[in-house]
């Protein structure tokens, strides 16, 4: 290609010289241009000793490759004849993911229904990410089918085609439009195998394989909601499916060694690792709950004030989520009138508030609760007339919200 004008922090400049980062614009160029989801390529633009390493590919007005870099030796000027080489290995990456793009989009609507549209697209070297109209996550048993799907068309090789001719002729012959593109009278058709064997059509102006077994090997790593009905899946291909599945496994080997198990066995290992733990959880909080409310021979003290029989506790290390149980069962104890309970963890303070029902319309839990949390430096609280909780960043003032719920109920 010839030069035709460099631009340095967006404006005109007659060369660039080594350490200038900036933009070179040839007549032509080998280099795609980031656009319809796929990002622009990198690689190298030289003349003689000028070295322009183009770090990515801006398509602007159109039809104008913009090649973002930096001189990393030499000067470049406008005129320069100049070599352009696409890094071919990274080139190669997006061509299969993003060709696994489109048997992906034709897997989903088969198995899922023709509602399925794409939402928008992201293929790089790593990764592809395709977001679809769909209003609820997919199944295990869904992913599986699509990846399967997926992969029986890399295995079948087919011929990857690409066709120019116009929108009309593209959508008689069955080709699905992509989101977001702009179609003029001449369109591109990516056609994935032929007749009854044909895999997908589509439009698309982006870099593909040559035959789907190019892609090599497909595989889903994450699905999930990014708007109301649009799903999003991110998959990886080729070396990069090669080297998460061996991250996978190498993860598998090391858990399964960590609970000297085989691998096999670890779906039955973890359930009940996770129900023994549950087990201690429930024991732990049922001890907690017993010495509040009477794991010492006189139990939580009980006072009066104002006339109402008042249970105030300090305690220490109780999570927030233990703490309505354990005034359930002081009220229990009162029968009649008020527990309130401040537990302290790792500096913070957590308190909740019971009213029995013969009280909660004189005394209300949720004023007791913003009365306490003022003290421990929050705000707020929320629950009802007979049950509030809330919580605060100070946990050294457990004392002085006790007494402040204290005075509350004397003002009752």
């Amino acid at each position: 290609g010839v030069v035709r004008s460099l631009l340095m922090a967006g404006s005109p400049v007659s060369e660039l010289k080594s350490g200038d980062e900036g933009q070179v614009i040839v007549n032509q160029t080998p280099f795609y241009g980031e656009s319809g989801g796929q990002l622009g390529d990198c690689g190298l633009v030289r003349s003689g000793a000028a070295r322009f390493a183009v770090t990515d590919t801006q398509k602007k007005l159109g039809d104008i490759h913009a090649h973002v870099g930096r001189i990393e030796s030499g000067t470049l000027k406008i005129g320069d004849a100049v070599e352009l080489v696409v890094d071919g290995a990274r080139r190669g990456a997006m061509r299969a993911n993003h060709s696994a793009t489109h048997l992906l989009h034709a897997a989903l609507r088969q198995r899922l229904g023709d509602h399925v549209t794409q939402k928008g697209s992201l293929v790089g070297p790593q990764r592809l990410r395709f977001d679809i109209s769909h209003p609820v996550a997919l199944s295990g048993d869904e992913i599986r089918a699509v990846e399967a799907a997926v992969n029986d068309a890399i295995v079948a090789n087919a011929d990857v085609v690409t066709r120019l001719m116009s929108p009309e002729e593209a959508v008689q012959a069955g080709a699905l439009a992509l989101f977001g593109e702009k179609y003029g009278d001449e369109v591109r058709v990516v056609s994935m195998g032929t007749g009854e064997a044909s895999l997908s059509t589509e439009l698309c102006g982006g870099t593909h394989v040559r035959r789907t077994g190019d892609i090599g090997f497909f595989k889903i790593v994450s699905e999930g909601a990014v708007a109301a009905g649009v799903r999003r899946l991110e998959a990886v291909t080729a070396r990069g499916a090669l080297a998460y599945v061996d991250e996978q496994e190498r993860l598998v080997r090391e858990s399964a060694a960590a609970l000297k198990a085989a691998p096999a066995d670890l779906p039955v290992r973890i359930a009940g690792l996770v129900e023994e733990k549950r087990r201690l959880e429930r024991e732990l909080a049922d001890a907690r709950r017993a010495l509040a409310t009477g794991g010492s021979a006189a139990g939580p003290a009980i006072e009066e004030v104002a006339g109402v029989r008042v249970i105030l506790q300090s305690l220490d290390g109780v999570p927030g989520r233990d703490l309505k149980p354990l005034v359930d069962d002081l009220k229990k104890k009162l029968g009649s009138g008020v527990a309130a309970v401040v537990s302290t963890e790792e500096g913070r303070a957590s308190v909740v508030v019971g009213v029995t029902e013969d009280l909660k319309g004189r005394i209300d839990a949720v004023a007791l609760v913003k009365v306490a949390v003022a003290e421990l430096g929050g705000k707020g609280g929320g629950g009802r007339a007979d049950m509030a909780q809330g919580g605060g960043p100070d946990g050294t003032h457990a004392s002085e919200a006790l007494a402040a719920m204290r005075r509350a109920i004397g003002a009752t």
